[in-house]
């Protein structure tokens, strides 16, 4: 006990109070003032009084002054001791912790850890390495640059546990060195604190809640009444039932309910855990479908979306038809799903099938006279750098508007080889206005709420010529026949986009019938037209049908001269070399022509590039043709296929697009990384089964 006081002693020598202890400690002082003045103000009163205030005021004094002296010194040493058990509990506690901690230096090698992060991470306290040795998924830089009051959060695993680990930086001068810190050199200003929490089983309920949660999904019958004319009426009730029994079939090995909405559309709902499957599956049910024949000669094609992650049951809903409206957009047959912003395709790798009805091309028709009527003016554009598909198309639809009596306006910022001898057959002919050309400078000032801007053969807005202007008008007309992908003009009021068609030409000829009745075009439009088409469909050798031929029967009728267009696609010598030249340097590589075009000494290099892919196709044993173009500083992708492949799924893959058997890219790359990257993604395409 006597050891206990001395040392008592030699721990309060020093000691001082400070504070709340040190004005508590000052109280006897303050009430021994007060008394003195309550004895001063006696004797103003009474003599007697006075002196009888001034003994018991003494008396006071000697007695607090008794107290404090004595008992200063153990109230000192009660509190060292106190502090010093509470600073013992603190340590026991913080080394029993229940959550796991450790200390780092600002470099995370590791100092000190409680009892519960050496259970979670097997180390022992003598463990001192870098914490990115346990967890990988914190950096170096995590320790750099941070303040106390930032909480840096990590999710990192540890065997079969996730944590999610908070890293907080604490000033070393707050610390007290203690034994477990002995030994440890090189301290720098401040240590980081780590602390662990299990989120195992947080995520196993998380993930169990969304695997449970139901998938809305669409199935439609592309094309239900043509499959259904091509067999007899006694075997059309039997071909329905078999489609239905194999969909009906499919959805349920999911554990999914199918349930009919009208004769050829169904409305699906699975859950969220099964979609990964039918994902590896590759929705098997499209080949499963066309492969019921009942002596039927159309095969039966149906496409599928699926709308997950939405905050309700309505907006799972509101995904799968936006995504069945982009299926069918690229020409059914196919699988989309749209998971919020991501949009997933499978299949449609089949040919679109050509529908005879022109029924819905009329209805466009209509639509699109009533836009034009009751608006002020028409601006007209295609795709950059725009082809005779796309200059022919936009010729239409400027004599549309111009029989309905409006101004029409086509913005053209670049002419090529090919376009220029249509080009020059309106500039300075006196049928045709002088600003019947803008450039998009001029377009953008012109542009205006009252104006109908008719985007013709691209339905991507980053592609148009002036993609500005679409956001300056309420009133955005896309005529197109490629496929959509996920960048789309989607606040279009009126949308005609029809894969199965042509060319753009085909599209606006059928639509020029119904804009006025017995509508008339002039010869020059009709060859403008007519070309179009003949270079989309490689004078009448793919994608044609029958409406592609009444849409050039229509042209003819017009004035159409073969004569003359034939002379427009007449080439330079020097192109024609060149053509030559790129089809002589090209390889072969699984079944497909790769030739790199440099557009050396060249006008229009990109339209010499697509006329070489198409000429690579005559050659025997050739699937598809990719020629890449230099030009401008990036290399333009030109696709061609006959039946064997479908180039535009590999476009798509590297963010271009198209159809089935004339897709292209744009790539900020040279054309040998742009090769390179195409044949690893046609391996992959193989290796995946998209591809054969």
């Amino acid at each position: 006990m006597k050891k206990n006081k001395k040392v008592n002693k030699n721990q309060t020598k020093n000691i001082k109070f400070t504070g709340k202890m040190n004005i508590y400690m000052q109280w006897p002082l303050w009430m021994t003032i007060l008394l003195v003045l309550g004895t001063v103000g006696m004797f103003t009163i009474s003599l007697r009084a006075g002196v009888f205030m001034l003994g018991l005021t003494v008396l006071y004094a000697l007695i607090a002054w008794l107290l404090c002296s004595g008992s200063q010194k153990d109230i000192l040493g009660e509190l060292v001791t106190f502090a010093t058990h509470y600073g013992q509990i603190q340590k026991k506690l913080l080394k029993t912790f229940h959550i796991p901690y450790a200390l780092m230096d600002e470099n995370g090698r590791l100092i000190w850890m409680n009892e519960a992060f050496m259970e979670v991470t097997g180390k022992t306290k003598d463990y001192h390495k870098s914490i990115t040795t346990i967890f990988p998924q914190i950096t170096k830089e995590s320790f750099a640059g941070e303040d106390e009051d930032t909480i840096l959060e990590y999710h990192v695993k540890q065997e079969e546990h996730s944590y999610k680990a908070q890293l907080q930086q604490i000033s070393f001068s707050s610390l007290e060195r203690g034994k477990e810190l002995e030994g440890i050199e090189d301290y720098t200003q401040h240590l980081m604190a780590i602390y662990l929490f299990d989120e195992t089983e947080l995520n196993r309920y998380i993930k169990e809640n969304k695997e449970q949660r139901f998938v809305a999904g669409l199935i439609y019958i592309d094309n239900y009444d043509e499959a259904l004319e091509s067999v007899e009426e006694v075997r059309q009730s039997l071909l329905v039932a078999l489609i239905e029994r194999k969909i009906n079939k499919y959805i349920s090995s999911f554990g999914g309910i199918v349930r009919r909405l009208e004769k050829d559309k169904y409305f699906i709902a699975i859950q969220e855990k099964n979609v990964p499957m039918l994902r590896e599956d590759k929705f098997s049910i499209l080949e499963d479908v066309r492969s019921v024949n009942i002596g039927n000669d159309m095969a039966v094609t149906v496409s599928i979306s699926l709308g997950l992650s939405g905050k309700t049951y309505a907006e799972n809903y509101e995904y799968a038809r936006v995504a069945m409206e982009l299926a069918l957009a690229r020409g059914g047959n196919q699988a989309v799903t749209k998971e919020g912003d991501n949009i997933t395709y499978f299949g449609g790798s089949s040919q679109q099938v050509d529908k005879n009805t022109r029924v819905k091309a009329r209805v466009k028709a209509q639509a699109l006279r009533e836009f034009i009527q009751n608006n002020d003016k028409v601006v007209v554009m295609g795709h950059k750098i725009p082809d005779v598909d796309s200059f022919g198309a936009a010729i239409g639809i400027y004599r549309a508007a111009k029989e309905l009596g409006k101004k029409a306006y086509i913005v053209v910022n670049e002419i090529s080889a090919s376009l220029r001898p249509m080009y020059e057959s309106f500039v300075n002919n006196p049928n045709y206005e002088d600003d019947i050309f803008l450039t998009s400078a001029q377009a953008v000032e012109l542009v205006d709420n009252h104006t109908v801007v008719v985007v013709v053969d691209v339905n991507r807005p980053s592609y148009t010529d002036c993609p500005e202007i679409l956001r300056m008008s309420k009133n955005v007309v896309v005529i197109d026949h490629h496929r959509q992908g996920s960048e789309n003009i989607s606040k279009a009021v009126l949308s005609y986009v029809e894969p199965y068609a042509s060319s753009a030409c085909e599209m606006v000829a059928e639509i020029l019938q119904y804009i006025r009745e017995g509508m008339k075009i002039k010869n020059v439009e009709a060859d403008c037209m007519y070309a179009g088409i003949m270079v989309d469909t490689d004078n009448f050798l793919t994608k044609t049908g029958v409406r592609t031929f009444e849409a050039a029967a229509f042209l003819r009728r017009c004035g159409a001269d073969v004569t003359r267009v034939r002379k427009i696609f007449r080439a330079e010598l020097d192109d024609y070399r060149a053509r030559t030249e790129v089809v002589r340097g090209a390889e072969i590589y699984r079944g497909f022509a790769f030739a790199i075009c440099n557009g050396d000494g060249v006008e229009s290099p990109t339209i010499l590039g697509a006329q070489a892919a198409n000429e690579l196709l005559n050659i025997f044993g050739v699937r598809a043709s990719i020629v890449l173009t230099n030009y401008k500083g990036q290399t333009y992708v030109s696709a061609r296929a006959i039946d064997e492949v479908n180039v535009q799924l590999i476009m798509e893959k590297i963010g271009g697009g198209g159809h089935a058997n004339m897709a292209g890219a744009q790539l900020t790359c040279t054309p040998a990384e742009a090769r390179d990257m195409i044949k690893h993604t046609i391996d992959g395409m193989i290796q995946e089964g998209e591809l054969t």
